[in-house]
């Protein structure tokens, strides 16, 4: 049987535990998965690239199936680079699923030898979204037992002026 390494890439501006469920679930499925956090310029991210990995790295400690990794330009390049063979994304509802179908198809068309497997996460975080995870925190409603822990803690510390 081949060896799987698989790669999940995003912003994960935070990390919720929709997130956390599919990696969960893709170590049983892959060998090893690589938690791939985007580096984009152009956006404006709650918690700084270095924040991000430090948040995954922590609420992953002690899983060496999962390893924490940032990438920029294009995915397929990533994904070759770190010999991986398989794309991870989530799928939490029909809203998702169009552009999540174009992005996997380009990404074929980019690289053949890629499979992209879709996963959905478990019945209750299927609405969850890190956007909505920053809004409503900021709006100061309650979003524990959507995000791990550790992100609560980062988004209280971020509140209160301090510096992760």
């Amino acid at each position: 049987m081949k060896s799987r390494l698989a790669v999940y890439p995003g912003s994960f501006d935070p990390l919720t535990n929709g997130h956390v469920d599919i990696i969960e679930r893709g170590t049983h499925l892959f060998e090893k998965i690589i938690v791939a956090i985007l580096v984009n310029a152009e956006k404006s991210p709650l918690f700084t690239t270095q924040e991000r990995v430090e948040i995954v790295r922590e609420a992953f400690r002690g899983q060496p199936s999962v390893e924490v990794d940032t990438f920029d330009g294009l995915l397929v390049d990533y994904v070759a680079r770190r010999k991986a063979n398989v794309i991870v994304r989530g799928l939490r509802a029909l809203s998702d699923f169009e552009t999540e179908f174009q992005m996997a198809l380009m990404n074929r068309r980019l690289s053949p030898s890629v499979e992209t497997v879709f996963m959905m996460p478990a019945e209750q975080y299927t609405y969850i979204s890190s956007r909505m995870i920053k809004e409503v925190f900021s709006l100061g409603g309650r979003v524990s037992g959507l995000i791990p822990e550790i992100v609560e803690t980062r988004l209280r510390e971020k509140q209160r002026g301090h510096v992760g």
